[in-house]
């Protein structure tokens, strides 16, 4: 069973039966089905089924040539509601499965950031189709989380807001420069790096991690789509799933001026999470690639 069920509501499902039938019903009776061709006869189907607003399950496997439905994987999600990127995605499927993961390059963080994506029925026809690489893209990003911790924010003035803002313009160019192979700027970026190191260095020993770190955004364990963070809640909303009465935090988190939404179950919740308030926890990163055609 997927270990982030819980993170939309099912917190209680204790064996294969039980997800068995839930697998059953999410196909029977779900909100929305997606189909489109493979390179052979088969047809690849994903059945979403809505249990509360902007989150459920997707249900993914192939119909035969005698139209006979094969389960091959299921996996909650949260949708996104905020764009988080205009960057190009490069999307490779998973080498199990007919899931894909998106990649790309955002220069406000200046990591490569990896996703699992949602839409890839859109995808398979986009390649299908021969329409690959797609451009114009965006990506709204979401996330869902089991372990998350409310920290408090951190005294800012309004001219450490404008320093800050600029300071962050000014790597981003930098970051953009550097890509298309500018060595001055890769220069300034290596001796930034090694002050920003220096200065923490010798903070840390008297200060709080969390009094010099305001926000973060760091890959987490062995799988790739899986980060540790740190960022500012921008809005709080609490829902509840209708069929185990179990109650979530849908956070629309900023992090590294990066924007997404994120859901967690409220018992795996440490604190009380408010706008201006900081959470940290580990996440499974999603995505939803916005097409020029849809």
């Amino acid at each position: 069973m997927h270990k982030f069920l819980r993170a939309v509501g099912f917190s209680e499902l204790n064996n294969r039966t039980e997800y068995e039938e839930l697998v059953q019903k999410i196909a029977l009776e779900a909100d929305n089905r997606a189909y489109t061709s493979t390179d052979g006869d088969n047809m690849v189907a994903v059945f979403n089924k809505e249990f509360a607003p902007g989150t459920g399950i997707a249900v993914c496997g192939e119909f035969n040539e005698n139209n006979r439905f094969f389960f091959e994987y299921a996996y909650p999600y949260l949708q996104g509601s905020v764009i988080s990127s205009y960057e190009d995605v490069t999307v490779e499927r998973h080498a199990a499965g007919e899931s894909y993961a998106g990649v790309f390059d955002d220069s406000k963080i200046g990591v490569t950031i990896i996703f699992y994506l949602q839409n890839i029925i859109p995808y398979i026809r986009a390649k299908n189709a021969g329409l690959l690489p797609v451009k114009g893209t965006s990506v709204m990003l979401s996330a869902l989380s089991v372990s998350g911790t409310i920290v408090m924010p951190l005294a800012k003035s309004e001219s450490t807001k404008a320093r800050v803002s600029k300071a962050v313009m000014n790597r981003s160019r930098l970051i953009e420069a550097a890509r298309h192979g500018d060595e001055e700027a890769l220069e300034n970026l290596t001796l930034d790096d090694m002050d920003t190191y220096t200065a923490i260095s010798k903070k840390i020993q008297k200060e709080d991690i969390f009094t010099i770190v305001d926000t973060s955004f760091m890959p987490c364990g062995v799988e790739c789509d899986q980060y540790s963070i740190l960022g500012e809640i921008k809005s709080v909303d609490k829902i509840v799933n209708p069929v185990t009465k179990e109650e979530l935090y849908k956070l629309t988190v900023e992090c590294n001026d990066i924007m997404l939404d994120l859901c967690i179950n409220s018992m795996d919740l440490y604190g009380e999470p408010a706008v201006g308030r900081r959470f940290k926890g580990t996440i499974w990163l999603q995505g939803f690639i916005n097409f020029p055609a849809e």
